[in-house]
C-alpha cells in the first residue's frame, strides 16, 4: 500500500544484489512510495546479481561505484544529483564483506589483510560516502542516512568473528557523524540492526540457518523479514522520523530485549 512517504524525494540506494537483499525490497519499496533513485553497486557484484532487472522495475539508473574509492564516490553523487534533477534526500548504505568469513577462518587466527579488507568495505565505506556528500552538500536539509547493521556489534556471537568489529565501527560512525551533519547540515544517520535475515550475504555464514531458528525462537514477534526491513528504512527516510538521529535502531521483533522464551527453555528439557 502506498502512502505517497517518499512523494517527491530522490536518493540513492546501494547494494541490492538480487531479490533476497534488503536493499532490494527498499528499493521496491520506495518505488511504491513514490521516490526516484539510483541504484548503485561495486562493478564485480552488479556482474554477480540482477541489479538491471530491478532497474527496469523502479524505473531507476544504475551508477556503478566502488564504495571504498573517493574518487567513485564523488563520480556517484555528481550524477546522481543530474540523473534525478537536484540534490539527494535518502542514501541507504548495504554494504558489508568479510573475507575472513568466506574463508571460514576462526576470529582469533584472523587474517589482517582480509580484516582490513572488510572494515574497508564495510565500515569505512560509509566515512567515505558521509564525507564525500558532505563536502560537496549532496544530500538535502532534513535529509536521511540509513546504514544496516546487525547486534553483533553489541554482544558475541562467535561465528560474526571480524564483521563483529566492523558493525561496530559502522554504528560509531554513524553516531561521530551524525552530529557534525546534523549539526551543519540537518542530515540524520541511523543505522538499523536486522534480525537474520536469509538474504544470499546472511545465507553464506556458517551455522547460519541454525541460529536463524534460535533467534526466531527467542524473539516475542519472531524474525523481521527482509519486507519488513524495508518498511522500516522507509520509515526512516520519510519526515516522520525527522528528529531521529545517531541512533541505533534494533529491529528484531524484540529479540535484543528478550533474555530468554519458553520456546527455548521447552526445547531444552527445561520445565
Amino acid at each position: 500500500m502506498s502512502y505517497n512517504l517518499l512523494k517527491g524525494k530522490r536518493g540513492i540506494i546501494t547494494g541490492a544484489l538480487d531479490e533476497n537483499s534488503i536493499a532490494w525490497k527498499v528499493a521496491e519499496k520506495a518505488h511504491e512510495q513514490g521516490a526516484t533513485f539510483v541504484l548503485t553497486n561495486a562493478p564485480i557484484a552488479m556482474r554477480m546479481g540482477e541489479i538491471k532487472k530491478l532497474a527496469e522495475k523502479t524505473g531507476s539508473e544504475i551508477i556503478p561505484a566502488d564504495a571504498t574509492s573517493v574518487e567513485d564516490l564523488t563520480n556517484l553523487f555528481t550524477k546522481s544529483q543530474e540523473v534525478l534533477g537536484g540534490k539527494i534526500d535518502f542514501v541507504l548504505h548495504s554494504i558489508g564483506m568479510s573475507v575472513n568469513i568466506r574463508k571460514n577462518i576462526p576470529y582469533v587466527d584472523s587474517n589482517y589483510d582480509f580484516f582490513q579488507k572488510g572494515i574497508d568495505v564495510s565500515a569505512m565505506s560509509f566515512h567515505k560516502m558521509l564525507s564525500v556528500a558532505y563536502k560537496m552538500d549532496a544530500i538535502s536539509e532534513w535529509g536521511s542516512v540509513v546504514a544496516l547493521t546487525y547486534m553483533a556489534a553489541q554482544r558475541t556471537y562467535p561465528f560474526y568473528t571480524d564483521m563483529a568489529d566492523i558493525k561496530a565501527m559502522l554504528e560509531s560512525i554513524a553516531r561521530s557523524f551524525g552530529y557534525h551533519y546534523g549539526l551543519n547540515k540537518k542530515v540524520r544517520i541511523n543505522t538499523v540492526s536486522q534480525s537474520p535475515t536469509r538474504t544470499t550475504a546472511g545465507s553464506g555464514i556458517k551455522g547460519f540457518g541454525d541460529f536463524f531458528d534460535y533467534a526466531n525462537a527467542i524473539a516475542p514477534l519472531g524474525n523481521a523479514t527482509a519486507d519488513d526491513c524495508a518498511n522500516y528504512c522507509i520509515t526512516l527516510f520519510s519526515d516522520l522520523t525527522k528528529m531521529v538521529t545517531m541512533q541505533n535502531l534494533f529491529h528484531d521483533g524484540g529479540y535484543s530485549t528478550t533474555g530468554v522464551s519458553m520456546e527455548v527453555m521447552t526445547k531444552l528439557g527445561i520445565e
